[in-house]
Order: structure tokens, then sequence, then C-alpha cells
């Protein structure tokens, strides 16, 4: 029995965390099938005392953190198809990881983050703003009012990403990898939570986030949105 503890929404069918969705990618990609439970913002500790998802109970074996997790389901189910294709392509994910959680998440938040204020439970709200708000430097009214103006920024940041998927299907080539994951959740993340498109119908990241969204038989592109 797998458990995987992921960040929710009031509505728990709203799940919001890009940590959490770059895990729930790699288990499917290893052919697993877990149960998948809400946990919201001001709730009780998850198991092992941790605070933040994601967190993965396999056989009552706790792991928390992306990282550990993927390492985890790579080495103990290893009998399935692998996330990262050996030593090199474990070393080009953590570079991607790095890249992700210190420039491509950081960038996106001040976008998104006063879409998430009315999804999280109205007792948790005044945690959640006060907690992004510091980690903004400024309201999230003030963050949000300069998104248009920030998003062609963005979008040239992106170069790198948009030069290796207009030539190979994903970042692992012709499949994808833990490192298309990691990405990945980002865009979901954003996909999940706002109306506010990151991304150009003809930009070639576009046509790579569909390729993700329609793996695994389209589980992320089913995955319930603000806009449904």
């Amino acid at each position: 029995m797998i458990d995987l503890y992921e960040l929710a929404g009031a509505d728990p069918d709203i799940r919001f965390s890009p940590h959490s969705w770059r895990i729930r990618m790699a288990i499917a990609h290893k052919g697993l099938r877990p149960r998948l439970l809400p946990w919201h913002f001001g709730e009780k500790r998850l198991p092992g005392g941790n605070t933040q998802v994601p967190v993965l109970v396999d056989d009552g074996e706790v792991i928390a953190d992306s990282t550990d997790i993927a390492f985890h389901l790579e080495d103990k189910y290893d009998h399935g198809p692998s996330l990262f294709g050996g030593e090199t392509g474990e070393a080009h994910a953590r570079f991607i990881i790095a890249w992700t959680d210190a420039v491509l998440l950081p960038t996106i938040r001040p976008m998104i983050a006063a879409d998430m204020l009315s999804l999280v439970k109205p007792d948790a709200r005044p945690y959640f703003r006060e907690t992004r708000e510091k980690r903004l430097g400024t309201t999230l009214e003030k963050a949000a009012s300069g998104r248009a103006q920030a998003l062609p920024a963005f979008r040239a940041m992106l170069q790198p990403l948009r030069t290796v998927v207009e030539s190979e299907a994903f970042l692992g080539g012709e499949e994808p990898s833990y490192a298309d994951y990691t990405v990945f959740g980002a865009f979901q993340w954003s996909r999940c939570v706002s109306r506010f498109e990151l991304l150009a119908e003809d930009d070639p990241v576009y046509a790579w986030r569909e390729r993700m969204l329609d793996l695994f038989d389209g589980m992320a592109a089913g995955a319930k949105t603000v806009c449904d």
C-alpha cells in the first residue's frame, strides 16, 4: 500500500503543490497506484511529524521531500521504467530540480499567489497571506498587479527549455524522465490554481506541456482546476 499526501484546497479535489505533482507523475511512470490523500494548510502534522507535502508512506516507511521520494521510487521499484536512466540521468535531474526550485517556481509564484488565496480553506487564509507575503516581500494583490508586465521576461527566461523541447519530445529525449516531471509540476501548479496563462499557444513549451498532460491516459489533464 502506497499513500501520497498532497496539498489540497478547500475543495479537496484541487491538488496544487508543484512538488506533489512531480511525485504523482513519477509514481504513474513506475506503474504504481497510490492512495491520494488530501492535506490542508493548518492541519495536524503529517506522518513522521512532517509539516510539508509531499509525504509518501510506502508499506509503513515514511519518506518526505520530493527528491528523496523520487530516488526511493527508483531504488525500490527498479523493475519498472527508470525515472532517471542511470547515473548521468540522475545528475541531469538534480540540475533541473535545482533550477526549478531556485528559478522557475519563484518566478511563477508572484504571478499566481493571489489566485491561490480563495482556494485554501477560509480558516487558513490569514496564514497563507502572512507567509506568502513575507516570501514575496509585498502584498498578494500588488504582486498580481504586475504579472502582465512580468510575463514577457518570464517567457524569455524559458528559452533554454524551449530550445530542448523544440527538437526533443521531452527533456528525457523520446520518453519523459523525472526532469520532465519536475518542470511540469510547476506548470501544473499554475494550471490548477489560476486562469492566468503563462504560455502562448504557439510556444514549443506549450506543446511540451500538452504532451505531459496527455501522459498516463491524461491523468494530469483530467485533474480538477479552478476553471472547472
